[in-house]
């Protein structure tokens, strides 16, 4: 599917997109001069949040409505800026860390723009800086200082953030979710998509020119995340019982977890930043987590270093040396709980020896809910019903997590920046 891609007779010169290195912060954006503001103080009543999304550092969130969107800082959390207007709704809203430029694409019943146009947005300029056009829906859209990536159902198209140029075009087996993550070090370059077999993951290192394919599951993959630095990739498939977790370089499994017995539609996974828990939500209403018994050596040195350890690392390699991957948890932390059973091995069925979750969080059975890990032993759920949480867990015990935190965002106008 052919793609268009057009820029405004105005756009800055290539080097200007440069300056995303030190973007502007959302302390005082501009007025969003494009499409006409909506001023009216109950602009709240009868809106509809169409997306949520979380930014590259987990340290705010976008919402898209059926009248705007807005973004919201998380720690602590208030609402940073809104654009409330009259023309329609966005149901895709991707953040670049906290900078001033935006990917957006129409969504709901009367959508802002097209659902298959991507308006690359400077909200310190006011205006549009990059335009792409395709043939069908476009799915997603994820963002890197360097890369603009857009998520068709069939194709996902990779692009030069400076001058907007085609770089990549990958073919995928159909992805109605839009599935697509990356790594977000400036130092690697990882993309991870769904690749052209069922249960299949294509994982692309575009710095060293090295393709891996993954056969993550006997199902469909259903929700996929990177590691910043993208060496370790988390995956679960349609049926939704099991979370895998492998590194990106061999494509060797190097851990399994347990959701559940039954069959869930997983909305999210997400990985902390130091690569010591794992969380998910699903349409079940628990968010799990799990103690990562994964290890990155050398993940305190360069990351060329950090690259060639993974390669060539024993941890990486045997996936099936329990002893060496328990020697790799931390002592103060606890593991994940394991079935008495789990003694016969190989007997019994697989699941009497799973690794089950460290820790749970339980939310009404209502609507989607995606997670993310802040700071500490923390964890954050926004839901698709305006509903924020942040919970906390014990690092040695686990068990019941605490609510720390409960905002309905939506329609706080408690929240809302100050003029």
């Amino acid at each position: 599917m052919a793609s268009t891609v057009s820029t405004p007779r105005s756009m800055p010169q290539s080097g200007r997109l440069g300056s995303l290195d030190s973007p502007r912060s959302w302390a005082s954006p501009a007025p969003f001069s494009g499409p006409e503001t909506d001023n009216i103080s109950n602009a709240d009543e009868g809106e509809e949040l169409l997306s949520v999304s979380w930014n590259q550092d987990y340290g705010c969130f976008a919402a898209g409505t059926s009248n705007g969107f807005r973004i919201y800082n998380c720690d602590p959390f208030k609402e940073t800026f809104r654009r409330d207007l009259q023309g329609g709704g966005f149901g895709i809203v991707e953040m670049l860390f906290r900078c001033n430029i935006l990917a957006l694409v129409g969504g709901g019943s009367h959508p802002q723009y097209p659902l298959n146009k991507v308006m690359i947005w400077d909200d310190h300029q006011s205006r549009c800086i990059g335009e792409f056009v395709f043939r069908s829906e476009v799915r997603a859209v994820k963002l890197r200082r360097d890369l603009i990536v857009v998520i068709l159902e069939h194709k996902i198209y990779v692009y030069n953030f400076t001058d907007l140029k085609l770089l990549h075009q990958i073919e995928t087996l159909a992805n109605p979710r839009g599935l697509c993550c990356l790594s977000y070090d400036p130092n690697t370059s990882v993309l991870a998509c769904p690749g052209l077999r069922k249960g299949e993951v294509r994982v692309e290192h575009f710095g060293l020119k090295v393709t891996k394919f993954i056969s993550a599951h006997d199902s469909n993959i259903a929700c996929a995340t990177l590691t910043v630095d993208g060496l370790l990739l988390a995956t679960a498939s349609t049926k939704g019982t099991l979370i895998r977790i492998f590194n990106t370089l061999d494509g060797t499994r190097l851990q399994e977890v347990r959701r559940g017995l039954d069959r869930a539609d997983i909305y999210s996974i997400a990985l902390s930043q130091n690569m010591q828990w794992l969380a998910v939500s699903s349409d079940k209403g628990t968010v799990h987590v799990f103690n990562l018994r994964v290890r990155v050596p050398g993940d305190n040195g360069p990351n060329q270093n950090k690259v060639a350890a993974v390669a060539h690392s024993p941890v990486m390699t045997h996936q099936n040396s329990s002893s060496s991957l328990d020697a790799l948890m931390p002592q103060n932390t606890g593991a994940n709980t394991s079935s008495s059973l789990a003694f016969m091995r190989g007997v019994l069925p697989k699941y009497f020896s799973s690794e089950w979750s460290f820790a749970q969080f339980h939310l009404p059975e209502t609507t989607r809910y995606i997670t993310a890990f802040g700071a500490q032993n923390t964890v954050m759920v926004i839901g698709m019903d305006g509903s924020f949480y942040r919970c906390s867990f014990d690092l040695v015990n686990g068990g019941p997590m605490v609510q720390r935190e409960f905002i309905r965002f939506l329609n706080a106008d408690s929240q809302r920046p100050k003029p």
